[in-house]
């Protein structure tokens, strides 16, 4: 087996340090406290059946022993001893298959450090583990999210990302939306959506009004000064209104659909299908709360059902 350590220390047997999720387009906010473990997890994968990856709660420090804080949870069975990290790895396996888009948010689990499965302990770093789940593996499998509390990993399989989008799929549809010349309703411009997010007004940068989903220039038609929500001249509609920005991350893609489809408030675009999915999965938020979020920005998503679907001056279906 190969293992492969996951946590926020940058001591060498770390191989992926993480750090602290941030919602929005916050680069230059600082964390003053993680709550991530220092050697949060690790994963071994099984070299002659590579489709098989095991995760396990802490990790192996300089001197190779296995790292828990000293609020850490501990117990012994026998002459087994086995524990929690303070504030937990939890895994939830999605229902269905990750890729092909018809799979659903499955149940959130906590992973021990010998790699058992159990329910949620009561809050997040509460010294009472919860109850083994003995029909459910530590095994993890395409789109298993996996929380360290402070952030979350998707783990996708070599088969899943060889069925999913490249980068360069969604740049061609991107492409495809911008070559059919999207108008503004009110300033006639030609609108032209962007791979990534830009600072300042842009004449052809396009915007979504997030409680109808028409897509218009930057006007400053029908607003309210006091609010700043704006009325759609399209349908009169009053509501918040957002840049529209390309979700370019393959990963994150459950089909290779057209981009018809933005999540509210942040306004990225991405496939119904792949919308949809992360619209429903709860992710787990503060010590034993959960929200669903963009995974493009993880911005909170806002109102039910979270999304709206895109309409184009050009294609007003």
């Amino acid at each position: 087996t190969d293992m492969f350590q996951v946590g926020r220390s940058s001591e060498s047997p770390i191989d992926f340090v993480v750090m602290d999720t941030l919602p929005g387009d916050k680069k230059d906010a600082k964390v003053m406290q993680s709550t991530i473990s220092r050697f949060a997890c690790r994963i071994l994968v099984d070299r002659l059946e590579s489709s098989k990856a095991r995760i396990y709660a802490a990790g192996f420090d300089s001197s190779r022993n296995i790292f828990l804080g000293e609020k850490a949870t501990k117990w012994q069975d026998n002459i087994e001893i086995d524990g929690l990290t303070t504030n937990g790895v939890l895994i939830m396996h999605p229902e269905g298959q990750f890729c092909g888009g018809n799979a659903k948010c499955g149940l959130w689990r906590e992973c021990s450090v010998g790699g058992d499965v159990f329910s949620l302990r009561e809050s997040r770093s509460a010294q009472q583990k919860g109850i083994p789940v003995f029909d459910e593996s530590n095994i993890l499998q395409d789109g298993t999210l996996i929380d360290l509390c402070g952030a979350t990993l998707l783990w996708r399989s070599a088969e899943g990302l060889h069925n999913s989008p490249t980068k360069r799929d969604l740049e061609k549809l991107v492409d495809e939306i911008n070559a059919g010349r999207p108008q503004c309703p009110v300033g006639l411009n030609t609108l032209v959506i962007p791979r990534k997010v830009t600072l300042g007004e842009h004449v052809n940068q396009p915007y979504v009004y997030l409680n109808c989903g028409h897509v218009q220039g930057h006007h400053d038609w029908g607003q309210d000064k006091s609010t700043g929500a704006r009325r759609c001249p399209m349908c009169l509609e009053m509501g918040p209104v957002v840049t529209l920005c390309m979700g370019i991350e393959p990963a994150f893609y459950v089909d290779s659909g057209p981009p018809t489809y933005a999540f509210n408030p942040c306004g990225h675009m991405a496939t119904e299908k792949t919308v949809k999915y992360w619209a429903n999965v709860d992710i787990p938020h503060g010590t034993n709360g959960f929200q669903a979020v963009c995974p493009f920005c993880a911005t909170p998503l806002v109102g039910t059902p979270g999304y709206i679907k895109l309409i184009f001056q050009d294609n007003l279906d």
